[in-house]
């Protein structure tokens, strides 16, 4: 660490306080509330709080967040979700927080100037995490109580420092979020357009309409078996104790993996595996732009592939014929969710069978009005798709850069032109 940065035990800056502990009867109305998934998936706490408590004045006053506070998980069932933190960057009023967490706000006696978006990344540093580790334990629950936090300690920079650090990898944050919100509302725009055309029939409604199995439909449309227009990939597991299955250059999908970046789209996978593994298992590689359904346990998740990947058994892999686009089919497989769900069993976990698809009717346009369609909603998910690699790229930077600026390995100017480019 450089000579000017200086050391301090948490016990030095913060006040610490317990967070609030009701029956669920309580939740789901009233006011603010920050939920341990807050805290958990956000080194900022959310501009809007999506969740509400019943509190009073005093509870409120007792457990509100102002900008600077840090809220701290103090409990969790593993050791990975203890000591997570998330930063207020501006007053919540009438807010409280979770039981399972602890609130730190800087002491006012303390003369030390911390920047609250500089704290909030090295929060999330190996560093801090190494050193949460030091101070947990763990028996039927993983647990930081008052006097481990106490002893946490923090290396700060000059004020001024921490201010350039954070206005280095907080515009990375931001573009990452621009790109999510973006990507949020053309999802948006996809499904209704979609819902206007498959659905409500809006532009052939004064046309006229013909009897089927699925009930009045356009001239000109008709109904077909699902797996007419799409193509059905099951997926296999490697012998995980076959080394050289393992650890290859395939992504290979599992439920986890899709949604963790906030996208539809899948960029990443958690285990990959080799072509060798690919061979001696049921495993199949599925093209870009295929939408992915979990079949058991998380019954329903969807994604789609930004590359070529492989899936689990616990997945199908679908991909359009007939004309369709990639587009098309995820939100037509979304429009399915609930009839697969609600027709999915097992004698354990609910399961979707082929059988789901090989039984399932959709009403199908003539091609014209298909390629029509796909002109229109490709484009959305292409953005979609370029968004969210751009964003893993920002991410990365981001993480290569967060370790090397809060320990002073690098100086600030070192990375000054390398960080125009992607933004």
């Amino acid at each position: 660490m450089p000579k000017n940065w200086k050391t301090y035990k948490f016990e030095e800056l913060y006040n610490i306080a317990s967070g609030l502990s009701k029956s669920r009867d309580q939740f789901g109305f009233g006011h603010p509330f920050v939920t341990f998934k807050d805290v958990f998936y956000n080194w900022f706490l959310p501009e809007e709080l999506g969740d509400l408590a019943n509190t009073n004045e005093k509870e409120q006053k007792k457990g509100g967040i102002k900008k600077g506070d840090i809220i701290l998980t103090r409990t969790s069932e593993t050791l990975h979700e203890l000591g997570m933190s998330s930063v207020a960057l501006k007053d919540y009023p009438n807010s409280t927080f979770n039981g399972f967490c602890k609130r730190l706000r800087q002491k006012d006696e303390s003369s030390i100037k911390i920047e609250p978006v500089f704290m909030a990344y090295f929060l999330r540093s190996h560093y801090f995490r190494n050193e949460v580790s030091k101070y947990a334990t763990m028996t039927t629950r993983a647990s930081l109580n008052i006097a481990a936090i106490n002893s946490l300690s923090i290396t700060l920079p000059p004020f001024n420092e921490q201010q350039k650090i954070a206005s280095i990898l907080k515009p990375l944050d931001d573009k990452i979020e621009n790109n999510l919100a973006m990507n949020k509302t053309l999802e948006e725009m996809a499904m209704a357009l979609y819902k206007h055309w498959f659905v409500d029939f809006g532009p052939f409604k004064d046309g006229k309409f013909i009897d089927s199995e699925l009930g009045k439909i356009p001239e000109g449309w008709e109904v077909k078996g699902l797996l007419e227009i799409v193509g059905l990939l099951t997926g296999g597991t490697p012998k995980t104790k076959i080394e050289e299955y393992w650890n290859g250059n395939i992504k290979w999908v599992s439920a986890k993996d899709l949604g963790n970046n906030g996208s539809i789209y899948t960029t990443e996978t958690e285990r990959t595996i080799t072509p060798k593994g690919i061979e001696k298992s049921a495993a199949k590689i599925l093209p870009e732009d295929s939408t992915i359904i979990v079949a058991r346990g998380s019954v329903g998740k969807m994604g789609m592939l930004a590359h070529p990947m492989a899936i689990n058994q616990s997945c199908f892999g679908l991909y359009p014929k007939d004309n369709y686009s990639p587009g098309i089919i995820y939100l037509l497989i979304c429009k399915l969710v609930d009839r697969f769900q609600r027709i999915s069993y097992g004698s354990v976990f609910d399961t979707i069978t082929t059988s789901a698809f090989s039984t399932t009717q959709v009403i199908s346009p003539p091609k014209q009005l298909i390629e029509e369609l796909g002109l229109s909603i490709d484009p959305m998910f292409k953005t979609i798709k370029e968004n969210t690699l751009e964003n893993k790229t920002l991410a990365k930077l981001r993480d290569t850069l967060l370790p090397k600026l809060i320990s002073g390995e690098v100086r600030l100017k070192e990375f000054e032109e390398k960080l125009t480019a992607p933004l």
